[in-house]
């Protein structure tokens, strides 16, 4: 048995334990343990760590303890790390990489202690075998990653590889594309499930719409993907095979139930395109037009979820004459009121650094919640679409007697 930390975006921490609750309920080993910033703790065996990286869809990697101790100089993090079995893992022919991550450490330099880590791994290949591992920063088959506190540092060893963000099918992106286990986190905290009419107005490369038919169409995130794990030594195919052979996919549906549309019939197109390479197999109705336009493109009521642009993208083929700051209003006063006129029992989120978005709307939101895009502080804005209900008035004055 083995214990795990499954890193994911901030604000993320509860999604992504409730979702590794749903992925341990076909394992017998595997256990949820703590939420701490920054991600979630478990714990089960090897085979475990496959079946999260095939399954989630918000964990950004999943890294396995080697070793949890204390410490006071960059000595003590060396001794540690020399001490790890890291040949009953991987060869003096893997490449590797090592990363750091310190939250209140007294340690004065990240680097030299990355650079700590890295001699101890290299000198022990080195004491056994008179060779060591190369480092490449960009391809690395083996990823090494250190945490410290102000007390304790925990070296890990990354199973994943590359991000899970990277699912293998996203061959376009536009301007600031949202990534992927975002997407899927924001997904969930809106609290849609297949079945429910989703509409993204504003779909860029289509980010949300794919996690979103993926999902209908039982689709696992990893399905088409490598991971480092499968490079480890003794690395036995078979139970990997067995749960990628596990997977079963959801019929395909009769009626349309997601839906998108963007400013840009390039992004439309980037749209269609990343649909089909995640194997998404059903239609996905996809508009341009201009989000303060839209109409609801469905009859029953569902959730509205979107990344709204920012800046100069808002301006795509608005008019380009005006101020970046006044096309921002002009494009969200506008927006706002074909919210209220036009999605009446719609429930709306949407996602944003732009804390000020809900005045600009003029609505009053039902909910916000704090998450990081990156290093980058935003807020899922919800409104709940009542008529007559949302408007942002100003206080009148009491008629007088």
């Amino acid at each position: 048995m083995a214990s795990y930390f499954c890193p994911c975006p901030r604000g993320m921490e509860a999604a992504l334990a409730e979702e590794l609750g749903e992925i341990a309920q076909n394992s017998a080993t595997m256990k949820v343990h703590n939420q701490v910033p920054g991600g979630v703790h478990c714990s089960g065996d090897l085979v475990d760590s496959y079946r999260i990286n095939l399954h989630s869809r918000i964990a950004s990697r999943v890294l396995m303890r080697m070793a949890h101790a204390g410490y006071k100089t960059e000595n003590d993090i060396y001794d540690l790390t020399l001490a790890q079995p890291w040949e009953d893992w991987f060869g003096v022919h893997h490449t590797i990489r090592v990363d750091v991550t310190a939250v209140k450490s007294p340690l004065r330099s990240l680097e030299f202690t990355t650079l700590k880590i890295k001699d101890a791994i290299c000198d022990r290949f080195r004491d056994q075998f008179n060779e060591r591992p190369s480092v490449n920063t960009k391809t690395p088959d083996m990823r090494i990653v250190g945490f410290l506190d102000a007390h304790t540092f925990t070296v890990y060893l990354d199973t994943s590889g590359e991000a899970l963000f990277k699912r293998g099918w996203r061959e376009e992106t536009g301007d600031a594309p949202l990534r992927e286990n975002l997407a899927a986190g924001l997904l969930r905290v809106s609290g849609w499930k297949p079945g429910m009419v989703l509409f993204d107005p504003m779909c860029g490369s289509g980010t949300i719409l794919a996690e979103a038919a993926q999902m209908v169409q039982g689709i696992p995130p990893g399905a088409s993907r490598r991971f480092a794990f499968e490079n480890f030594h003794d690395f036995d195919p078979a139970p990997w095979n067995a749960l990628r052979n596990a997977i079963t996919a959801n019929p395909l549906p009769a009626e349309p139930t997601i839906f998108g549309s963007d400013i840009s019939g390039d992004m439309v197109a980037m749209t269609r395109h990343n649909l089909r390479c995640a194997g998404v197999r059903f239609d996905v109705p996809l508009k341009q037009i201009e989000a303060q336009e839209v109409k609801p493109p469905s009859d029953v009521a569902g959730i509205m979820l979107t990344n709204p642009p920012y800046g100069e993208r808002i301006g795509v083929r608005g008019d380009s004459t005006l101020p970046e700051d006044e096309l921002s209003t002009s494009f969200y006063s506008a927006m706002g009121t074909t919210l209220k006129q036009r999605f009446a029992g719609w429930t709306v989120f949407l996602f944003t650094a732009d804390l000020g978005l809900p005045k600009l709307l003029r609505l009053k939101e039902a909910r916000k919640t704090p998450f990081f895009n990156g290093a980058l502080e935003c807020r899922l804005f919800r409104f709940d679409m009542v008529a007559g209900y949302n408007r942002r008035e100003e206080a009148k004055p009491k008629p007088q007697q």
